[in-house]
């Protein structure tokens, strides 16, 4: 891709312009009284964090039973998926739907 330098007035004036072409994977150049200040480009790509394998939403089946749940609070739930308290039970006592 091309490259171009423009001061720093004139990016003001068109910023629109040069962010949609940084978007197509062009730099733009800023300067200031002729030397170069900053730089306009597309942003890296993030790579997406695996979960690790031991993650319980991974492993559901490990938690499942057969029928109704029964009686478990949300601190024991806390405390089987994660080994201690998370969550809202933090916040707030025990949830019971019946």
């Amino acid at each position: 891709m091309s490259e171009e330098t423009v001061n720093i007035h004139d990016a003001k004036t068109r910023l629109s312009q040069l962010v949609a072409r940084a978007e197509k994977g062009e730099r733009i150049t800023i300067a200031r009284g002729g030397k170069p200040v900053a730089e306009l480009g597309p942003t890296r790509k993030r790579k997406r964090q695996a979960l690790p394998a031991e993650d319980p939403l991974l492993n559901l089946d490990t938690f499942s039973v057969d029928g109704p749940g029964g009686t478990q609070s949300n601190e024991d739930i806390d405390r089987t998926l994660y080994g201690g308290a998370c969550g809202l039970s933090r916040y707030v006592g025990s949830v019971r739907i019946d």
